[in-house]
C-alpha cells in the first residue's frame, strides 16, 4: 500500500514543478534577501504559497518549516513537520540551468520519515521513506560502495577544499558541482557520484529530504562530525553535511 505521506509529497512536488516551469527562462522578478542569504524569485514565492496551502490543508496538525516562510516556534510544539525548500538552487533557476529542485520532507520527532526531491526540468522524481528504500521514478536506488577515495568524484563547492576544513589537506578526489544541495544528495543516492559535502552550517530545508534518500539507498548521510542529523531544531540548521556510499568513513576521518 502506498505511503500516504509520500504520496502527498509526490503530488505536491509535481504541482510545484508545473508552477516553476511557467517562470523558468521567463525573466521572473528577483529580489535579494537580507543578511546575504541570496536571491529569491517570484517563482519561489508562488511555489511556497501553493505548497503551504495544499500541504497544511491535508495535514493540519503538522508543523511547517520552509525557506520562504517566516519561521516561528509553533512547529516546535508538533510531533510531525513539513520541511520544505520550494526551489533549491535558486541561482541555477535564475541562470537558466536545469539543475534546481523542489525539496519536500516530513520529519517526526527529529527524524525524516518521508522525502521527495523533484527536478522538474529533468522529470526526475527521487523518493524515500524511512525503512522503505529510495527510488528514482519508481526504480530502486543504490549508492556507490567500496571505492578508494582518491578515485572518487565528490559534489562540492570549491571553498570546501580549503585546508582549514581538513586534518591535513583535502583528499585527492575529483570535484564536481551542482547548485542544489538537495539534488547533490539525490545524485549520491542514485549512484552517479561517490559523495557530496558542504562544510558550513546547513539549513534543514536544503538537506532533510536528500539525506533520507541517501541513507535509504544504502549510503550514509551525517553532519560533518559524522553524527546523525536531528531535524526541527529551534534554529533550523545542522553542522554541515557529508553524504556518500562507501567513502563516507574516509571523508569523515580526513576532516579536521
Amino acid at each position: 500500500m502506498p505511503n500516504p505521506d509520500l504520496s502527498l509529497l509526490i503530488n505536491a512536488a509535481r504541482a510545484s514543478g508545473e508552477i516553476a516551469r511557467g517562470y523558468f527562462n521567463a525573466s521572473p522578478e528577483v529580489w535579494e534577501k537580507s543578511g546575504g542569504q541570496g536571491p529569491v524569485t517570484e517563482a519561489d514565492l508562488h511555489v511556497n504559497r501553493q505548497l503551504s496551502a495544499d500541504l497544511q490543508a491535508a495535514r493540519s496538525d503538522y508543523g511547517w518549516l520552509s525557506e520562504e516562510t517566516e519561521d516561528n516556534d509553533a512547529r516546535l510544539k508538533t510531533d510531525r513537520q513539513f520541511i520544505i525548500d520550494p526551489i533549491d538552487g535558486t541561482r541555477a533557476f535564475i541562470e537558466g540551468s536545469k539543475d534546481w529542485a523542489h525539496s519536500l520532507a516530513i520529519s517526526e520527532n527529529g527524524v525524516v520519515t518521508s522525502a521527495v526531491v523533484y527536478v522538474p526540468m529533468r522529470d526526475a522524481m527521487y523518493t524515500a521513506t524511512l525503512g522503505g528504500g529510495a527510488t528514482l521514478n519508481g526504480v530502486p536506488l543504490m549508492a556507490l560502495q567500496d571505492k578508494p577515495i582518491d578515485t572518487a568524484t565528490v559534489l562540492s563547492s570549491k571553498p570546501n577544499l580549503d585546508s582549514k576544513y581538513w586534518a591535513n589537506t583535502a583528499p585527492p578526489f575529483k570535484r564536481a558541482f551542482r547548485s542544489s544541495l538537495a539534488y547533490r544528495l539525490a545524485l549520491v543516492g542514485e549512484g552517479r557520484f561517490d559523495g557530496m559535502l558542504t562544510l558550513r552550517p546547513t539549513w534543514e530545508w536544503d538537506v532533510a529530504a536528500g539525506m533520507l534518500i541517501v541513507s535509504e539507498a544504502g549510503g550514509t548521510a551525517s553532519d560533518q562530525a559524522g553524527k546523525t542529523a536531528v531535524f526541527n531544531n529551534p534554529h533550523p540548521q545542522i553542522n554541515g553535511t557529508v553524504a556518500a556510499g562507501g567513502i563516507h568513513a574516509a571523508l569523515i576521518e580526513a576532516l579536521a
